[in-house]
């Protein structure tokens, strides 16, 4: 039976926390971190009683979800979202007669004069938005939630960043290391055959923050490859300010990749479809390994550092202590 194994081993003197307010969603609190699954909710304290009962009003009485243009009504007045117009087979879900073609412009038009909090209000964001304008902001807020890094499965878990921490590790069994440096060993059996999207991922806490490394075997065109990345558990904003080397090598050889961690805002998939990382071919990996090349071996060494700013110069200089 053909078998995947890695081993690991990291240096540091560095053991930070991070902590984040507590929210509607998965968020930790620093006593301890929560596991149960919770679904996101939508704000309605918005400014004063009036506006919350207009606001209600504004709720699609189907899928529960605020209304957009066009908002459709039946002849006895109620109303719902034009989504929810199709799944109900045009049939009122409250009232049950044919709703016909009749939109509510009343509404549209009080919808027009709302100014709403961001939903991710309770999670930290001050922002106020006129109604149309909400859902744009919405989805780019830097307050929305997490979801979560672990690519071997769709999973839906959303949190802030030390819930995930958590969620990783004793959910999925990630392994976890403190340290800016790694030095993996990727042991397959069988090189030849290569099931897409065989993965390995590992959590390092480094200069206060946590990195994802990726480290993957799938298929590209009519050959396997192998690729290691790293992804930064937070925006991409400060994502940039990091970087990080890899390095396999071997038969006096060796591969070297340089970049900036990738955000966990962009999905597992878009980095790797992006080729944003550390390629080894099979062949190379194969000779990488040494031996009789039936089986790989292959030793994927690196660092995290974080980017100075140096206010004389102008430029950006590498902090290697973590």
């Amino acid at each position: 039976m053909e078998t995947d194994s890695m081993e690991s081993s990291t240096r540091s003197n560095q053991n930070d926390e991070i902590h984040h307010n507590g929210g509607t969603f998965h968020f930790s609190s620093t006593k301890s971190h929560s596991s149960a699954a919770a679904s996101p909710t939508v704000v309605t304290n918005i400014v004063g009683p009036t506006a919350t009962s207009v606001y209600e009003l504004l709720e699609c009485p189907v899928c529960t979800c605020s209304m957009y243009p066009p908002i459709h009504q039946c002849h006895n007045g109620h109303t719902l979202c034009s989504t929810c117009k199709v799944r109900v087979h045009n049939r009122c879900p409250t009232c049950r007669q044919e709703l016909g073609d009749i939109r509510c412009l009343a509404l549209e038009k009080v919808a027009e004069s709302l100014e709403l909090p961001c939903k991710f209000y309770n999670l930290g964001c001050p922002e106020i938005f006129p109604y149309y304008s909400k859902l744009k902001h919405e989805s780019l807020c830097n307050f929305r939630p997490y979801g979560c890094p672990y690519a071997g499965s769709e999973c839906g878990v959303v949190g802030d960043i030390p819930f995930l921490v958590s969620h990783l590790r004793d959910d999925h069994k990630v392994d976890m290391h403190a340290g800016s440096t790694f030095n993996h060993r990727y042991v397959k059996s069988n090189p030849r055959e290569v099931e897409n999207a065989t993965w390995m991922l590992t959590v390092f806490q480094c200069f206060g923050q946590y990195f994802c490394l990726h480290f993957e075997a799938f298929q590209l065109g009519m050959g396997p490859v192998y690729m290691a990345f790293l992804r930064f558990m937070g925006d991409e904003e400060e994502a940039r300010s990091y970087s990080y080397s890899l390095e396999v090598g071997g038969s006096g050889r060796k591969l070297t990749w340089e970049g900036t961690p990738r955000s966990i805002r962009d999905s597992h998939r878009k980095v790797r479809d992006s080729n944003d990382g550390l390629i080894i071919q099979r062949n190379m990996a194969l000779f990488f390994s040494g031996g009789d090349r039936k089986e790989l071996k292959l030793r994927v060494t690196g660092k995290i550092w974080k980017e100075q700013h140096s206010p004389d110069s102008g430029l950006f200089m590498p902090n290697l202590s973590s």
